[in-house]
């Protein structure tokens, strides 16, 4: 039982959990944007799926990694701008918009890997160039460092990165707080003469090509293929984390390490012989746990509201 332990819970397990929680990371950041833009993203899954296919696109028939992640983030900015058109615009229902772009996506990569690649189910290549991995000399010799922070794709630095950018631009300038406005206030920000369709479509732009950038390291850094419906619902755990998280950044940012640390516990399980069919399940149920922790709160809360409610009447 300790020799099992110990095979399950070591250095290399928080080394898969930040390199499994880094496109949920970059997809969460995107969608909590438009959480605090008063839009509720739930189209993130094909957002991711596409740049994962335009990453490899991009890198095998240029040869550059540059190149494959360009393309990704240039197609997440076009689905981006899409789900705005229609949302904001067209006031078309979020959930349907969001639904027929996941939609959408597994039924264009199945299509253009068909007929790009000539392949059924996946496509790998040596011609497909991977992200570069990063190292620092000085982490080399000192383990605990070398193994978990050391020779990581430049995303996953970018990733912590954007966290404290994020946070710093949503709470601490004013073009964060026009977004929240927008959000929560768009009649009092439109007053102030601050436009809340242009911050709305601010923040779905810059969703999709954060959930392009998830996809093309999902597909150039995490591994160096494409398989049809590759995003495995990370942009609905993405979108669990953001509840969880509360849309903070530092909040959801833990979140998703958290399912980050689920779904490299999974694929540890199966080293030690459980079965694929119950470790794949392990990242989702702990995200069906944590939606519930947070609707319970949420009664709470507003069991808690209402009681206080009753006794101002009182």
């Amino acid at each position: 039982m300790k020799k099992l332990f110990k095979e399950l819970f070591n250095l290399t397990l928080l080394q898969h959990t930040i390199r499994t929680a880094t496109p949920l990371i970059l997809a969460a950041l995107g969608g909590l944007l438009t959480q605090q833009a008063g839009i509720l993203n739930i189209g993130m899954e094909g957002m991711i799926l596409l740049g994962a296919f335009f990453a490899v696109v991009g890198s095998y028939f240029f040869g550059s990694s540059l190149a494959g992640v360009a393309l990704a983030a240039i197609i997440g900015m076009v689905i981006g701008l899409i789900f705005a058109l229609f949302v904001i615009d067209l006031k078309s229902d979020e959930f349907v918009i969001g639904i027929a772009i996941n939609m959408f996506a597994g039924g264009l990569t199945v299509f253009l890997l068909r007929s790009i690649f000539g392949v059924k189910g996946a496509f790998s290549s040596p011609d497909i160039v991977p992200l570069p991995k990063l190292n620092f000399p000085f982490m080399d010799n000192i383990e605990f460092l070398n193994i978990i922070f050391n020779n990581h794709t430049i995303f996953i630095y970018i990733s912590w990165i954007l966290v404290i950018f994020i946070y710093m631009y949503l709470y601490k300038t004013p073009q964060g707080i026009w977004l929240r406005g927008a959000g929560e206030y768009p009649d009092a920000l439109e007053t102030a003469g601050i436009s809340p369709r242009k911050m709305k479509y601010t923040s779905s732009i810059a969703c999709g090509v954060l959930c392009g950038l998830a996809g093309a390291h999902l597909s150039l850094g995490y591994l160096t293929l494409f398989t049809e419906n590759m995003s495995a619902n990370r942009g609905f755990i993405a979108l669990a984390a953001i509840i969880f998280g509360k849309a903070n950044p530092i909040g959801t940012f833990l979140a998703t390490l958290l399912f980050g640390f689920f779904d490299a516990l999974g694929v540890r399980l199966q080293v030690v012989g459980v079965p694929a069919q119950f470790t794949q399940m392990v990242p989702y149920l702990a995200t069906i746990f944590a939606l519930v922790i947070v609707t319970k709160r949420q009664m709470n809360k507003g069991k808690k509201n209402k009681e206080e409610a009753i006794n101002l009447g009182e």
